[in-house]
């Protein structure tokens, strides 16, 4: 290697050295633009209205008010309705997994002559509001007696969350061979355990992904919450923090104790599938 050739190396490896201090930067920014209001939730819900009020919105709260945790699960009874919402919520998940992965399997993998306008119906689903709904299924509940149980808001979440989450299992399941279902079969594999023992595992990363969308959708509605239930044992985490809030003084410090549990299972259940996410985002780049 010449001098010249080895100066333009190094001058290389500089360029690419500083690129990546460059990027790393930006990442970090942007971290950190990310994760700020998650701070900030934090030290709001250690305060108290005096020290919010006071202009100390943003720093450190100058008493730091662990009681604001302590009051909320005992006096306002937010374990109850947070294990409600968990039931609520991964009921929600596990029904929309299983439906839409049975659906888009047969969809996508078999041929039948209403297969494209059952997908069409489906993806016309994707521009009705869930909240457009609110009066027919309060209707149709109040018809079934399903009004004020842990159903009312299970069915109308799973069939609101079945058209995304079809569509996402049906883009996933096109872009596996067809020569798999092929060899299971001369095998002697049926179709429901070729479906349950090679298909299923296959298209986990976009199950994983449909899961947290699905998880989201469910996890932050109230308006179907508060209307469809009246018990208040019943009751889910939004419409038990929106309680919180008094008729003629609030409390503030209470309600941004529950907001920041509230995203608590939010982030350990991306934590726990964000390598499956990744995969399911970036199958359709690295195929081929």
């Amino acid at each position: 290697m010449t001098v010249q050739q080895a100066k333009n190396a190094s001058r290389r490896k500089s360029g690419i050295r500083i690129s990546t201090l460059i990027m790393q930067f930006f990442l970090i920014v942007f971290a950190i633009i990310q994760l700020f209001p998650l701070v900030w939730l934090f030290l709001f819900s250690l305060k108290d209205n005096a020290d919010i009020f006071s202009g100390n919105v943003i720093g450190f709260p100058k008493v730091w008010h662990w009681e604001n945790y302590s009051s909320l699960f005992a006096g306002g009874k937010l374990s109850l309705y947070f294990i409600n919402s968990l039931i609520v919520t991964f009921a929600t998940m596990l029904l929309t997994a299983i439906l839409a992965t049975m659906a888009a399997y047969s969809l996508s993998r078999m041929k039948w002559k209403l297969s494209k306008v059952t997908l069409t119906v489906f993806m016309i689903g994707l521009m009705i509001p869930i909240h457009a709904a609110l009066l027919p299924v309060f209707l149709i509940l109040k018809t079934t007696g399903l009004l004020d149980t842990r159903l009312a808001l299970i069915l109308p979440y799973t069939g609101f969350g079945l058209s995304l989450a079809i569509i996402v299992i049906v883009n996933f399941f096109v872009t596996l061979p067809r020569e798999l279902e092929e060899s299971a079969f001369i095998d002697g594999s049926g179709i429901y355990r070729t479906f349950a023992s090679i298909m299923m595992p296959l298209v986990a990363p976009a199950i994983a992904t449909v899961s947290i969308f699905t998880y989201l959708s469910s996890w932050n509605e109230l308006m179907f919450a508060i209307t469809f239930i009246s018990s208040d044992n019943l009751k889910t985490l939004t419409v038990g923090i929106m309680s919180l809030s008094g008729q003629h003084a609030t409390s503030w410090g209470p309600i941004g104790a529950g907001l920041f549990v509230s995203t608590l299972p939010t982030i350990i259940l991306y934590l726990l599938m964000s390598s499956q996410v990744e995969r399911s985002l970036t199958v359709g780049a690295v195929k081929g």
